[in-house]
């Protein structure tokens, strides 16, 4: 799609040019009425619903890409055990009786995930087994079980089970004399029934060692002769069959002189959400490591098996377990289907997306030193995947090299288990810079690869600090302090995104290099509340939470109700990841009861409800589900042509406004400015292809094309035109 197609100033809700009637007052509603909010739990599966449709939908991706979207929904499923609905049953089992907005009882809660679940699960094994899996034989990439192998196949997995995987696999009987094993979080385990003369059918468990790839290679039958013991990972090809199988059919060497009846697989959730009593720890550090050792012992809360497993099998293992029936789930095929993420591995280009190479501006290019570019420009803006992140890297490795480079302060959240950008904060405490760095270490599954880059970074001298007693710095911030001829400058890097350079591969993220004063003094403000004692809660330029970030927002959006009970004009758009908090929601509903248009673009949980007369009439809340994982949050006031942006590393949530630290930051440059509101905000608004629409029952639709309309792929116009944000395209 050219830019002669898409006229990128043009909006779904038009910021009215002429004043409207306003002297309408709305009629009195309640709006702490339950009614008007949707629950937090049952959006989040909408949105996992929507990541399904993608697996499901022929033609829509290449084959190898609806893979990766079922394995990832699979996956999200998994955290909705260990994360959200492990922590309904801990309120279930305290009593607690205060309730969400929308007035579920965790009770509630868990049967409508239930409920909501099931057919959403069935769909997914469904679209696997019947779907992807023979349009994948078609195109040579075949996952057999075991009965389809041939016998050279069979006696070459057969080898290859009692040279490489016996030896390491561990039976363990249940039984008077043995108590029921440990079952770690989301291992795969066979349950086997097995037949001793004399003494008729025990039981043991056994457990599939993770360090093996679920999906096992196997040669073509007219090369197993030939196959090299090394084992499936040496194979050339894509004929692959699940490990449990080949466990399976060879377990005679685990039990000689008994009989195998039979063996079921099986796998558990544990509860994985950390509790740390934070102010009772004497070393954070020590304490999140151990606490991280503990997820494999929470509390068992969901079992998955197959549903050919007998039903004393079933009884006997959620017993043992202590695994409620609701909390036990039933699949025609392979558990723990996430795995299916390694078939994307296959070198099958014509499979998948096609790549691109992300853009680099103009203006950091020609060997350039960065800073002089953002001296030179003051401000420049980087959309990552669509621009590369190497400029960020490099950010960090010109400052540890410069000899004028004084000191670098940065927060590191989710960085990655090869992390650039730590190796550059390690240069430049080599080379003698004072290098200060907030690490947190409470990022949820994140916490081991922070844990290793924290005692590495302390190790190398740099100063260390893992955040304030109660809260989660979240935040993205890097600040470089430079002397100059004019005295000491700071060069501020802000994001909306990690400092990770692997997710900022398919996450979309906006950055922001600037060496504006008062934001830097801003940012130094705050990097001393962090790593010192301050009571600071107002700032010069930015919004922090938690001490004003909400307030902040509020009187934003009453101001533009103002703003259009004098004019008519008032609008307001929001992109970001999740809409929750009660307080902001009930702001917007007020907005849209004084006639304010209001786009909201949430690509996950959202609460609020659109298009509910007398409430939220002028409300329009789109999702974007896609190639990439849509992350920024951009919050843009018309302001009666006084326009102002925010961008940042805050939801709307309770957990960011109240619990976390973060930051929004202005965009003040008029031109930058308008180039995000026309080329990325707009452009996402108006996406016909990949987005979808939330109806006030909290069900979605995928939004259509209108006659005349051409089709609009908001990320893939992204890719066509890198750069066009900076004036590059």
């Amino acid at each position: 799609m050219t830019t002669e197609q898409l006229d990128v100033t043009d909006v779904i809700v038009e910021t009215p040019s002429e004043a409207v009637d306003v002297d309408v007052v709305p009629p009195e509603i309640d709006l702490d009425d339950p009614s008007l909010y949707l629950n937090r739990e049952l959006s989040l599966l909408q949105f996992n619903y929507r990541v399904l449709d993608e697996a499901l939908q022929e033609g829509r991706h290449p084959l190898l890409e609806r893979v990766k979207f079922l394995s990832i929904f699979f996956n999200n499923i998994d955290e909705v055990f260990m994360v959200r609905v492990s922590g309904l049953r801990r309120q279930l089992a305290a009593g607690v009786v205060e309730t969400p907005p929308d007035g579920m009882t965790p009770s509630e809660e868990l049967a409508a995930i239930r409920r909501d679940l099931a057919p959403m699960l069935a769909k997914g094994t469904a679209c696997w087994r019947d779907d992807l899996c023979p349009k994948l034989a078609a195109e040579g990439i075949r996952v057999l079980s075991y009965r389809q192998l041939k016998g050279h196949q069979r006696r070459v997995m057969r080898r290859y089970f009692e040279q490489e995987i016996f030896p390491v696999l561990t039976p363990l009987a249940f039984d008077p004399g043995h108590p029921f094993p440990h079952i770690s979080n989301l291992s795969v385990n066979l349950a086997v029934v097995v037949g001793e003369p004399g003494k008729g059918r025990r039981f043991a468990r056994l457990k599939i060692p993770g360090f093996f790839p679920r999906l096992l290679r196997i040669p073509e039958e007219d090369r197993a002769e030939s196959y090299n013991a090394l084992g499936p990972d040496s194979v050339v090809g894509a004929n692959f069959v699940w490990i449990e199988e080949v466990i399976m059919e060879n377990l005679d060497m685990l039990f000689p002189g008994l009989k195998v009846v039979a063996a079921y697989p099986f796998r558990i959730t544990r509860d994985a959400d950390l509790e740390i009593e934070e102010d009772e720890a004497s070393d954070l550090l020590s304490t999140i490591e151990e606490s991280v050792g503990m997820r494999q012992f929470g509390s068992a809360v969901r079992l998955e098996v197959h549903e050919d497993t007998p039903r004393n099998i079933r009884d006997m293992l959620a017993e043992n377990l202590g695994i409620a029936p609701y909390l036990l789930y039933t699949f025609d095929g392979p558990v723990g289907l996430a795995h299916i993420m390694q078939l994307t591995d296959v070198r099958a280009p014509e499979l998948k997306d096609a790549p691109f190479i992300p853009h680099t501006s103009r203006l950091l290019t020609g060997g350039k030193s960065i800073f002089t570019a953002i001296r030179r420009r003051k401000n420049i803006l980087l959309y990552h995947p669509y621009d590369s992140f190497t400029p960020v890297v490099d950010f960090l490795l010109e400052a540890a090299r410069d000899p004028q480079v004084m000191a670098i302060k940065q927060t590191l959240y989710r960085v990655g288990p090869n992390a650039p950008v730590v190796s550059a904060l390690l240069e430049a405490r080599e080379n003698g810079k004072q290098v200060a760095v907030l690490v947190e270490l409470k990022a949820r599954f994140d916490e081991e690869n922070n844990i290793v880059w924290a005692r590495a970074l302390e190790r190398a001298g740099v100063h260390v600090i893992y955040g304030l007693v109660g809260l989660k710095t979240h935040a993205k911030l890097c600040m470089v302090v430079r002397r100059e001829p004019d005295g000491m400058v700071r060069y501020v890097h802000m994001s909306t995104g990690n400092y990770n350079a692997a997710t900022a591969r398919v996450y979309t993220d906006l950055g922001f290099f600037t060496m504006d004063p008062e934001i830097g003094a801003d940012v130094a403000d705050l990097f001393n509340a962090l790593t010192g004692y301050s009571r600071k809660v107002e700032y010069r330029k930015l919004l922090v939470a938690p001490e004003g970030m909400r307030d902040g927002l509020i009187t934003r959006i009453n101001r533009e109700i103002e703003a259009h009970q004098q004019h008519g004009n008032g609008y307001l758009a929001f992109k970001m990841n999740q809409l929750v908090d009660p307080a902001c929601i009930k702001a917007l509903y007020y907005a849209s009861q004084a006639g304010v248009k209001i786009d909201l673009q949430v690509r996950g949980t959202c609460c609020i409800r659109p298009g509910l007369p007398g409430v939220s009439d002028h409300i329009r809340v789109t999702s974007i589900v896609g190639r990439f994982l849509e992350h920024p949050r951009i919050y843009y006031f018309y302001n009666n042509g006084v326009e102002e942006m925010l961008l940042g590393s805050a939801d709307l949530m309770p957990r960011n406004l109240d619990r976390r630290v973060e930051t929004l930051f202005p965009i003040e440059d008029e031109k930058m400015l308008h180039a995000i509101r026309d080329n990325i905000l707009r452009v996402h608004l108006k996406d016909n292809v990949q987005c979808w629409r939330l109806l006030s029952d909290g069900s979605y639709e995928r939004c259509a094309s209108t006659p005349g309309t051409p089709p609009l792929n908001s990320q893939m116009w992204m890719v066509e035109h890198r750069g066009i944000w900076n004036g590059d395209a």
